[in-house]
């Protein structure tokens, strides 16, 4: 029965390896590529395109920003071209209206300039995240 051991042995070294590998890919993701990844899971499921997880066409950041700005500015946050990393640090860490602050361990300094990163993409290029 000292096969059982060495059976352990291989999965725990496969899935240290596993991890390994996984660790190096989201090294070498682009910063606007991680920021897409950051925003589909954090900014997204308020500022997304909709629909939401509720059925509603539009969601509540989206919403809000629609009734701010009145048309003048993109409710879209991936249609808007003057979201730089300083602008979205200021509205992240202090909230806005309806929008609470994000503290930099929910969401760091980096992430934001991800962030930032991936919406001078997607608003140049004219991509939409899908919100599931």
């Amino acid at each position: 029965m000292r096969t059982q051991p060495l059976v352990r042995i291989v999965l725990v070294g496969g899935l240290l390896l596993a991890a390994g590998t996984a660790t190096v890919h989201a090294a070498d993701l682009s910063d606007a590529e991680r920021g897409k990844i950051k925003f589909q899971r954090t900014c997204a499921p308020c500022h997304g395109a909709g629909p939401g997880s509720d059925g509603r066409a539009a969601l509540p950041g989206t919403d809000a920003l629609r009734l701010k700005y009145k048309g003048t500015v993109p409710a879209l946050l991936e249609a808007r071209t003057d979201l730089t990393a300083d602008v979205l640090k200021g509205f992240v860490r202090r909230g806005s209206w309806s929008m609470p602050p994000f503290r930099k361990t929910e969401l760091t300094d980096a992430e934001i300039a991800d962030i930032a990163a991936y919406l001078a993409v997607s608003s140049k290029s004219g991509a939409r995240t899908p919100v599931r």
